[in-house]
């Protein structure tokens, strides 16, 4: 057996630039790249490696470590799962604050490789600098608080670990059921410690993603559950994007006049003018798809994991209504009592194509007539104007808010009507990005995707922080030839922005758009609309005579922050703005952009006909806790239980 000799680090890079996947015959590098911040855990031995030993693997300078993975997550979510990037820190805090990325990524079943700095494994210099010291258990380091949110984890403590270990990683960073983050802890000593390694371990080794096939049993069972339905309803979930079963799902739909709903994972598979698609479902859903999936009777889930977001808590079905869930997942097939097609998504549309043949939904002008109401409530919300259809009642707290605004801050521009603008005026095949607060809600509702996964929502964890990173990520998946726009809130963007100066350091034209209302806004109207008073939702300076946070709002400069990085920066309060500052920004390029908008609190869309259960207060506070309790109770009476 011929052997080469190489640190732990060195062999690990060596072993990364060597890793390829197939997917339906197309063969490519599966590991893109890496991210890196380096730190005393990492510069001397991995950092020693990647200049050695680096060659294809690009090498890029995060900013912050949740940054930088989250920049990794986004882009093996635009590549469909097919190429990933790993990301690297230190030890101790540059380690935990990856954790939350690392989260992220399982929720949304995105694999990311994340290679943390750990603790000495020979316990000499004890304890090291930046480590943890649990008395009961001197093996627990900081990379132990990956467990929970990874679905592998490893922590190489000898040299030759790294062989099983990396085998073990690539299995699940490439399998579609059940690929997620995968921690790869590496104590410093260990990192620079050789080993005489097997060369075959470093030959290319190709790692097959095959389409699991639908067997005959499940799809004669799908089969007869679908006939027996009159009113049937497809959920297009992310499953449609990562199988890229674009096509068998439009013709599986278009054959038998079967609508369907979208979840934010699987939007943009179809354009959103199809003649079949009625939007989003569910809490952040339209009125369209909404109305119809009460009445369906049958609904086929391809690819989604049935999040609480897309059920409305499990409220919007009826209770006769049965299940066929398509999904490679055989977890997630056999949610809400369904029958499991346990299969990749395209074959299994293919085979129940072919396999449906005759059959008739009962549909008649009801399809059609949902999507009319809905477009003209969508002109409605594109077209409000403040101080027309924006005016308060008498004691209205929630809209005397947005009057207060325009008075603090100078500015008059609905959340809805700015939303609409953008889409309007960027290119079809521009990616969008999004992931918290009332964005996603709005988005899913009104975003008009025109190119095919043009959408790139992370509504799994829903991280207020992903938005800007994900922008670079994004951008790093479809190069240069198109724009990446990042829509986020002024508090996601406070608490996240750290590649933005990645970005402009990468000469990488993002444009990043700040609807800036001065508050949490979804979790005010959530805190209010249960009947709370607003604590802690909006970004007010302290009351001198009060004492409380309600005095003048906050304004907030981003565009100033912006042209401080190097970028160029616009603000905007109205709609004649907005639509200039849009236009001025596509002639930009090679350099980020951001646009400060300032948007009216309190003018996002609403809940069309869902429910989502929040935990309600069952016994004290006021008379409007106590109706919203009351309107829980109502609620979870009918709702499903599995």
């Amino acid at each position: 057996m011929q052997t080469v000799r190489l640190t732990m680090a060195q062999a690990l890079v060596r072993f990364l630039e060597n890793q390829y996947v197939a997917y339906d015959d197309v063969e490519q590098p599966f590991v893109k790249g890496i991210l890196m911040i380096p730190g005393h855990g990492n510069v001397v031995g991995l950092g020693q490696a990647l200049l050695q030993e680096a060659h294809r693997l690009e090498i890029y300078q995060g900013k912050n470590e949740q940054g930088q993975a989250h920049v990794a997550v986004a882009f093996a979510k635009h590549m469909k799962r097919k190429q990933i990037m790993a990301v690297t820190s230190s030890v101790g805090p540059g380690a935990a604050n990856m954790i939350t990325a690392a989260a992220t990524a399982t929720a949304n079943n995105i694999p990311v490789l994340i290679l943390p700095g750990d603790v000495y494994a020979c316990r000499q210099p004890d304890p090291v600098l930046q480590q943890i010291e649990q008395p009961s258990d001197l093996s627990i380091s900081t990379n132990d608080a990956y467990r929970p949110v990874c679905r592998y984890w490893d922590r190489i403590v000898r040299p030759e670990q790294l062989m099983s270990a990396m085998m073990s990683a690539f299995r699940v960073l490439t399998d579609p059921a059940d690929t997620g983050a995968v921690c790869i802890g590496m104590p410093q000593d260990v990192e620079g410690e050789a080993y005489d390694y097997p060369e075959s371990f470093f030959e290319k080794r190709v790692w097959r993603i095959e389409r699991r096939p639908a067997t005959e049993i499940a799809i004669s069972q799908a089969v007869a559950a679908i006939k027996a339905a009159k009113k049937p309803l497809l959920i297009c979930g992310g499953g449609v994007r990562y199988s890229e079963a674009h096509e068998a799902f439009r013709n599986f739909a278009e054959k038998y006049n079967i609508p369907f709903g979208e979840t934010q994972a699987g939007k943009s598979a179809l354009a959103w003018d199809h003649r079949l698609n009625l939007g989003g479902l569910g809490v952040t859903g339209c009125s369209s798809a909404n109305e119809i999936a009460k009445d369906a009777d049958v609904i086929i889930g391809v690819g989604t994991r049935y999040t609480d977001f897309t059920t409305s808590s499990k409220w919007l079905f009826k209770e006769s209504a049965k299940f066929v869930n398509i999904n490679v997942s055989e977890f997630q097939s056999f949610k809400l009592n369904a029958i499991p097609v346990i299969a990749d998504a395209r074959d299994a549309l293919e085979k129940l194509t072919a396999a449906l043949d005759g059959y008739k939904t009962g549909y008649n002008g009801e399809i059609e007539a949902a999507i009319q109401k809905w477009n003209q409530e969508y002109d409605r919300l594109a077209a409000i104007k403040f101080g027309e259809d924006y005016v308060p009642e008498v004691n209205d707290a929630n809209a005397n808010s947005a009057f207060r605004f325009a008075k603090d801050i100078n500015a008059n521009l609905p959340q809805t009507t700015a939303l609409a603008a953008i889409n309007s005026l960027i290119d079809p095949n521009d990616s969008v990005i999004g992931a918290s607060g009332s964005l996603p809600g709005d988005m899913q509702r009104m975003w008009r995707a025109k190119g095919q996964d043009t959408y790139n929502m992370e509504y799994g964890y829903s991280c207020m922080g992903y938005e800007v990173s994900g922008a670079l990520g994004v951008k790093f998946a479809v190069g240069d030839d198109h724009e990446v726009y990042s829509m986020v809130g002024d508090g996601a963007f406070v608490m996240l922005h750290s590649e933005f100066l990645t970005a402009v350091q990468e000469h990488k034209k993002i444009t990043v758009v700040v609807f800036d209302n001065a508050s949490f806004g979804c979790i005010n109207n959530l805190q209010t609309a249960q009947g709370n008073a607003t604590l802690c939702t909006e970004m007010r300076f302290r009351n001198p005579e009060s004492g409380k946070l309600d005095g003048d709002f906050m304004p907030v400069d981003y565009a100033a922050i912006a042209r401080a990085y190097g970028a160029k920066a616009f603000t905007v309060r109205t709609l004649a703005e907005l639509e200039s500052a849009v236009s001025e920004a596509k002639k930009i390029k090679n350099v980020p952009v951001l646009i400060d908008v300032k948007v009216l609190p309190k003018s996002m869309t609403e809940g069309y006909g869902a429910w989502w259960r929040v935990g309600s207060v069952e016994v004290g506070g006021t008379e409007a806790n106590r109706k919203a309790w009351e309107t829980h109770v109502e609620h979870e009476k009918v709702a499903r239980k599995y």
